[in-house]
């Protein structure tokens, strides 16, 4: 099922467009990765998500039947932009917008308190927002973001302003939330994290979606068959045991071990290879080189590029 999809969206601001005919499908417990760069559309296509503007073309849905203002009820949304009211007491504005999305006071105490603790940011519920460090705002606005348990979650760029420990820590919340049955869009140019925590994902670029799909499939499509290969000392050329279709990407020395990338033809198989190195190399270890996320984006956009 899938539990939001926007068809065909357009939106142009005065001479420049936002949005060119964007079309995406987000499945149901599923994290999924809005990409691209700064510019790309991403956040335009967020706050339209979000009914904060409008498209100038498009259908939006929401549990496979037209977004109705009300679901906002149903959305959690963390911008990229902080939100924090900078003179309240922390706990006393977290209440407060816990109350906004619903909840009693009761519930917004025992969730907060929940999550203050895990946060480990108790001591700062009678502390105005301006003495929180940047970092410490933002775990607070996170918190106040899913306190509701919203069906859906946008995270905007949720890793800015963070060090690596409290990084790890978020991202292990998402993997949570995602457990627990929440559906979250994550929004970033930052493409290694979308390794880590992505199911699904839409590359953006220049207002235009330009791939999207599973994670998995689509680094399967754009593998290059290419394995690295560590073995013992070898007096001959390794171009001279190797079919000529077998491309020697380069060679080298990796401590004690050489070392070279193969480009397999296509449909031969890793065994292949190795039926033609063992006779004459003791082999220490075979390695696929996955393409990254960061490398299948650029030759996509260098692809299209180069087409028009």
């Amino acid at each position: 099922m899938e539990i939001f999809s926007a068809a065909h969206i357009t939106k142009q601001y005065a001479a420049h467009k936002a949005l060119d005919d964007v079309t995406i499908n987000v499945p149901e417990g599923s994290i999924f990765g809005l990409l691209g760069p700064n510019g790309a559309g991403k956040t335009t296509l967020i706050r339209i998500i979000n009914q904060i503007i409008a498209p100038d073309a498009g259908d939006l849905s929401f549990l496979e039947r037209r977004l109705l203002p009300k679901d906002v009820e149903n959305i959690g949304y963390l911008p990229e932009e902080r939100g924090l009211y900078k003179k309240m007491k922390v706990g006393e504005q977290a209440l407060y917008l816990a109350q906004l999305k619903g909840l009693s006071r009761r519930e917004a105490e025992k969730r907060l308190a929940y999550w203050f603790a895990k946060f480990e940011i108790m001591s700062w519920w009678n502390r105005k927002v301006e003495e929180l460090s940047k970092g410490m705002q933002q775990k607070v606005q996170f918190i106040v973001t899913v306190i509701h348990q919203p069906r859906l979650l946008i995270f905007d760029e949720p890793f800015s302003g963070f060090d690596p420990i409290n990084v790890n820590m978020l991202k292990e919340e998402i993997l949570n939330l995602r457990a627990t049955g929440s559906t979250i869009i994550f929004s970033t140019h930052n493409m290694a994290s979308v390794e880590e925590l992505c199911d699904h994902i839409a590359l953006i670029n220049n207002a235009r979606k330009i791939l999207d799909g599973n994670v998995k499939a689509i680094k399967d499509q754009y593998s290059t068959n290419t394995f690295e290969v560590h073995f013992n000392a070898f007096d001959q050329d390794l171009r001279s045991i190797l079919p000529e279709n077998f491309e020697i990407v380069k060679t080298g020395m990796d401590d004690a071990f050489h070392v070279a990338r193969i480009r397999l033809p296509k449909e031969t198989k890793p065994n292949d290879l190795l039926s033609l190195l063992m006779p004459h190399v003791t082999i220490h270890s075979l390695n696929e080189i996955i393409p990254s996320m960061n490398d299948i984006f650029i030759n996509v956009v260098t692809d299209r590029e180069a087409a028009q």
